[in-house]
């Protein structure tokens, strides 16, 4: 049982849509194909994945580091012979050699990458869909097959007014979402207040069906400014106001904003996140935590970090998410047994949302037990770029 070659290419997004701090114009993902030889269906198992959205691609670190390291590793040394399957650990471990600690961010997205990809070949060895080959070694018993998706949206655009965000929104709510994510920031206070009121009367005016993402783009006073305008409407919650590592002014807001908060996803390690819990004013079991797992080196990387987690006294299942809105956080947050997952449809293109035949009901939607990985190959936009990597 050997991996036989890994391969990477970027794509482009294509995407005019901005957040408050910048558009997708020029952002690129990297795919990547995981090639072995163990044979399913008369061919090569191939574990495929992309970096989420929002980190640009990363093929240079992981063509000069991370691939060469798996490849020239003693093949024996990566399998889980208890399995008779790759060992994602030592996988992990063989493209941390000669990294230098911290730095996260220089190699955790390309790491992360990867190994998501091994799990997709994981599972499809075992033949089990991804989120049970997760959960049976990090969760058993745990998995979340029956998981609620949220609606990431509320994007600005040229010549995007109000009547075309609640035609956004209401398109989601036809597609049986029932619990919505705006941005805010990229506008005027007033402004964006305006546009949250539209929306909250969308939604019945339940600020729990709704939640609000700064991405990070407010200076200090503004985020105190928002905290202020949006505490009334209590939401869901109130998702990045700050840079990813104020963690003074995290913790300020949480001594002055009494919903909940929700940051994370900028973070790339278990160090990080202990670093959000312990001095970011984070409140257990209130505020939300999120992670991306192609970003943060992978599912390893992100089991560790919930084992952490709980022995700090946070309930994964009431307080973290993944951020990506995608089949790979489908199955992670599904495997680990999340709070909820992320859903972008029809944003990203075909990086965009979950399988082409996914069905959404009641806000829920119900992972397939019977096909095996990550599922990329119901993703016929995606998998036929994936497949042609694979096939070259």
């Amino acid at each position: 049982m050997q991996i036989t070659d890994i391969r990477e290419t970027a794509i482009p997004l294509n995407s005019n849509l901005r957040n408050a701090v910048f558009d997708f114009s020029q952002m690129t993902t990297s795919i990547v194909a995981v090639i072995t030889d163990v044979i399913r269906d008369g061919k090569p198992v191939v574990g495929y994945a992309f970096n989420s959205t929002g980190r640009y691609a990363c093929g240079a670190q992981m063509r000069s580091r991370f691939i060469p390291r798996i490849i020239d590793a003693d093949p024996d040394s990566l399998i889980d012979e208890a399995r008779d399957n790759f060992n994602p650990e030592a996988i992990l471990a063989a493209m941390m050699q000669g990294e230098k600690p911290g730095g996260h961010s220089d190699r955790s997205v390309g790491i992360g990458t990867i190994e998501v990809a091994v799990w997709d070949a994981i599972a499809k060895i075992e033949e089990k869909p991804a989120y049970q080959a997760i959960a049976d070694r990090y969760n058993p018993g745990g998995a979340k097959p029956d998981m609620f998706v949220y609606v990431g949206g509320g994007w600005y655009a040229p010549g995007k007014g109000i009547p075309e965000l609640l035609d956004e929104m209401r398109g989601y709510l036809d597609m049986g979402y029932t619990q919505l994510k705006m941005k805010v920031g990229g506008a005027p206070i007033s402004e964006d207040i305006e546009r949250l009121e539209a929306v909250l009367n969308l939604v019945g005016n339940d600020g729990w069906n709704l939640a609000v993402d700064a991405n990070c783009g407010l200076t200090p006073d503004e985020a105190r400014a928002y905290a202020g305008a949006l505490a009334p409407y209590k939401l869901r919650w109130y998702e990045e106001p700050t840079d990813p590592l104020d963690y003074a002014l995290m913790t300020e807001l949480a001594e002055t904003y009494e919903p909940p908060l929700a940051t994370g996803e900028n973070l790339f390690s278990q160090q990080d996140m202990r670093n959000l819990i312990t001095f970011g004013g984070m409140r257990p079991n209130h505020d939300v935590l999120q992670i991306d797992p192609p970003q943060s080196y992978g599912v390893v990387a992100v089991a560790r970090t919930i084992e952490m987690l709980h022995g700090t006294g946070w309930a994964v299942g009431s307080s973290v998410m993944p951020h990506g809105g995608n089949q790979m956080s489908l199955h992670i947050a599904a495997g680990l047994g999340m709070l909820l997952c992320e859903s972008y449809p029809n944003t990203f293109g075909m990086f965009s949302g979950f399988a082409d035949d996914a069905e959404i009901i009641d806000g829920y939607l119900k992972l397939d037990p019977d096909r095996p990985g990550i599922g990329f190959e119901s993703q016929a936009d995606l998998y036929e770029v994936m497949s042609e990597l694979s096939s070259n």
